[in-house]
Parts: C-alpha cells; structure tokens; sequence
C-alpha cells in the first residue's frame, strides 16, 4: 500500500519543531519529578545519561549523513526520545541497558529510515519493546516506591543508585526493588483481586506512588492540549477505550479482573496516552482517525495485559497501532475543499 501525502493540517502561528520539542520536555518535568520523589534518583540519572547518548550518537550519525549537525540537534528530538526512554526504563536498570536503548532508538528506529519525520514507529517505543523481550529480568526489576519502604524521600542515596547503575551493587539494589502493581496483578496465581489487596503489600502501601506519578504526566498532557501542541482526539479516544473495556470485564468477572481505575493510574498508561500515542510522525493524522488510531492503542492495552505475556503493553499497543497508521489514513482522509465527499481508500 503507497503511503499518502499529508499537506494539511498547516500551521498557523509561528512555531518550530525545536519550540515544540522543548514544550513537550517541560510537559514532562512534573512526571520527573514524581518519579524521583517516589523511586529516588535513578530516573533522573537514565534522563541523564541517555540524553548524553542521544546527543553524541545523533551527531556522529548526521555527521556522518554529511548534515549540518547543529540544524538536527537544536530540533530536540533526539531529546525528547531519549527522555521518553528514560521515564519508561526501571530506575535501577543498568547503564548498558540504556545504551543498548538509544543506539536501536537513534540509529535504527530513526535515522535508518531518514530521520525526524521519516521513522514509522516510535523510536522509544522500539526501544523499549526490544530492550523488554531481550532483558527481562532487568527490565521488570522495579524500584520499592518510598512510601511503602518507609525509608524517607529516596530508598538509595544518589550515590549507591550511581553505583547501582553504572557499578556492580547488585545486592544492595536487589534489596530495594520489586515488581510493578501490574506485573503482580498479572503473575497473582490463583489469587483473586479482591485478595491481592489484602496479601499484597506493595498494593496496599505502594499503590499511591503509581497514583501520584501518573496524575503528573496527567497534568503534564493538560498543559500540552492547552499548548496546543496536539489535539485531545488520541489520548481521550485511547483512555475512553481502556475504560470501557475494562470496565465490561471487571463488571462481568470482578475477581479476575481490575477496575478501570486500576488501569488508567498505574503502568504507562498517562505517559503513553500524552506523551507517545501523539506523536505526529508515527499517529494518524486527521481528527477521526486520531480516535480510531487511539481507540485501538487502548483496546490492545488491556488485551495484552489481561491476555499477553507482558504486563504493561503500551509500547506493544502504540508499535502495532504505528503499523496501522497509514491503513488509517486512507480510510479517514476529511473532504477537501470543492468536492463533494471525501476521497478514501485505495486507488
């Protein structure tokens, strides 16, 4: 199937993709912050550090391209992926874990194909899709959020996570990780929900944590729709779909499966609705086909976790949904101006 050219929806104020990738940026801060209050130091030391990489990988490559390096890295958007990546990542992931990261999101995910604008999937999310299936036992190794631990503001100093993270303190840090809300859901055995809460102390202390970080990228996805950097088509069509769907199965099976509540406020689910399903180079483009491309992210969301071998499949939902984004398209394209129905479908 040839891919369609878009020539709208045209901008009309001023504005660059640097401008726009640096909105995006601040837009995260507040779920940076909550992720370093509740889980200490360690996602704000992989933002570091994968910033770093992306920088240096991105120029070699564009230099490489015979490309004005500094045009490609005032744009930001190796930036954006390489804090995207790093929110996603485990705080306590090792630093090779990281690098391998940027070096499939950078020059496989993105440059490969052309560059900004080129790539059809996330480079994030590829990432971290990868990283997840070739990693697991670092990739689901979860820091202990503080409130449950009862240890203060940070389980680990900033210096053991530094030596957790680029040094061999496996023991220490092995002390103060577990699994995710959603990996302890999805592996509860014979265990009904209802049951989980009770024998599960990391959903009964920790839950909050999750709570919290999630109504930050919440906020943060606020303060982008009122930037007007994307449109509320996707990330309500995608949120609006998980919560039915899980609603109709929690309300036919309670004792297998969560409340939407459950859903929408733990994992990724507010970071992949703001900050990855809106991506406009790898999204549907116009208004319907935002909800559709959106509602789809949601619907396999909940399939993947209540079904799948993964317990949080946003990455795995927005890479399939990428793959879709052009069938969209040519199924949704809105009437052009002097005729009389819209043309769609294939030709």
């Amino acid at each position: 199937m040839a891919l369609i050219r878009i020539t709208s929806p045209h901008a009309h104020r001023a504005g660059s993709t640097g401008s726009v990738m640096l909105t995006v940026l601040i837009a995260t801060l507040p779920g940076l912050a909550a992720m370093t209050f509740f889980f200490g130091w360690g996602t704000l030391i992989q933002v570091m550090w994968g910033t770093l990489l992306a920088l240096g990988l991105e120029a070699a490559i564009v230099k490489l391209r015979k490309r004005p390096v500094s045009f490609y890295l005032t744009d930001y958007s190796a930036v954006v992926t390489a804090v995207l990546l790093g929110l996603a990542l485990p705080p306590f992931a090792p630093w090779w874990v990281m690098t391998v990261g940027i070096i499939v999101a950078i020059a496989i995910a993105k440059q490969l194909y052309g560059g900004m604008g080129n790539n059809p999937f996330n480079p994030a999310m590829v990432a971290y899709a990868l990283l997840l299936v070739s990693f697991p036992v670092q990739m689901t190794s979860w820091a202990a959020p503080f409130v449950m631990t009862g240890e203060g503001w940070s389980v680990l100093s900033m210096g053991d996570t530094l030596s957790a993270i680029f040094g061999t303190a496996g023991a220490a840090v092995d002390a103060h990780t577990m699994a995710t809300p959603l990996d302890v859901m999805r592996h509860r055995g014979g265990f009904t929900t209802e049951e989980m809460w009770v024998e599960n102390a990391l959903l009964a202390n920790g839950i909050g944590a999750w709570h919290a970080v999630s109504a930050a990228y919440f906020m943060g996805g606020v303060f982008l729709l009122y930037k007007k950097i994307f449109t509320w088509h996707t990330p309500v069509a995608m949120l609006v779909s998980l919560t039915v769907f899980s609603t109709l199965f929690f309300l036919l099976m309670p004792d297998q499966y969560p409340d939407p509540f459950f859903h929408l406020t733990t994992g990724a689910t507010m970071l992949g609705a703001f900050f990855i399903a809106t991506d406009p180079v790898t999204s549907a483009t116009s208004n319907k086909g935002k909800l559709w491309f959106g509602a789809g992210i949601g619907l396999l969301v909940f399939v993947i976790r209540s079904w799948g071998n993964y317990p949080d499949a946003v990455a795995f939902a927005v890479l399939l949904m990428n793959l879709c984004a052009p069938f969209i398209d040519q199924y949704t394209q809105p009437r052009s101006y002097g005729h009389a129905k819209p043309n769609r479908g294939m030709k």
